[in-house]
């Protein structure tokens, strides 16, 4: 996701290359993204934030423990820290790093393709120019919304954060039920993806709403009505539910730890 970042920001150039550094524990990774974004690069935490405005935290949430022990009071006051740590409150990420100007932010991985859906909250402490300068760098990605209850990132987590793996799971079985209909691998795989682009570039470009767009394409006593009536048979709205208060439940499970 950091790299996903970067590239966002070069892309819509926010900011250049010169203008970002980037530390890794991984020499390999520096490597990479030095040759490949041409950003500076250095193996230490301390220098890559001695002289940042805005510090973005892509790490493994539980790799702040370890990071804290290294940077925290090591922030500067108006330096803004931008995390992106599922599952970690603002106040967790206030008292590991013994500063309070933090904005926590929840992107997806369509980010990585300018795509993506990021929800954030800043503390009570972030300026007005802070938050439009985050408002800048997550909508990079793609679109940016600003929330004033940090509840609403847990939530979101179950939404936007997970959404991408619901849609990929329920495209990967539409592919195995073309093949077993009997189409190749890869026409199974052009019909399942042509016809989700086409139907969210539709949705997204109507002003109808979603049950009235389905309805369109559901004609009575047809092939799509069939399917609509075993899916629901099957309580397809309770499964969805289901999955998606699990994951806001763990989101919140994570935030308590």
């Amino acid at each position: 996701m950091a790299k996903a970042i970067i590239k966002a920001l070069l892309e819509s150039q926010a900011i250049s290359a010169e203008e970002i550094t980037v530390s890794d524990v991984n020499p390999e990774n520096l490597k990479m993204l030095q040759n490949s974004l041409s950003v500076n690069t250095v193996s230490s935490n301390r220098a890559a934030i001695c002289s940042a405005d805005i510090v973005i935290l892509a790490i493994k949430p539980q790799n702040l423990d370890e990071l804290s022990k290294d940077l925290s009071r090591r922030f500067k006051p108006g330096q803004l820290i931008i995390s992106i740590l599922a599952g970690t409150p603002l106040a967790r990420l206030i008292t590991k790093l013994q500063h309070n100007e933090i904005i926590r932010a929840m992107p997806n991985t369509p980010a990585q393709i300018g795509m993506g859906m990021t929800i954030w909250t800043a503390s009570e402490q972030v300026s007005a120019k802070q938050q439009r300068d985050a408002q800048t760098i997550l909508s990079s990605m793609g679109s940016a919304l600003c929330v004033s209850d940090e509840g609403y990132i847990d939530k979101a987590t179950a939404i936007s954060g997970s959404g991408p793996a619901y849609f990929f799971l329920f495209m990967e079985y539409m592919v195995d039920s073309a093949i077993k209909l009997g189409f190749d691998i890869e026409t199974a795989r052009k019909l399942v993806l042509q016809t989700a682009k086409g139907s969210i570039t539709y949705a997204v470009s109507s002003s109808q709403n979603l049950s009235e767009l389905r309805r369109q394409v559901t004609s009575p006593g047809g092939t799509t009505a069939e399917a609509i009536a075993y899916f629901e048979s099957n309580d397809i709205k309770q499964i969805i539910n289901g999955a998606i208060m699990a994951a806001y439940r763990k989101a919140t499970e994570m935030g308590r730890h």
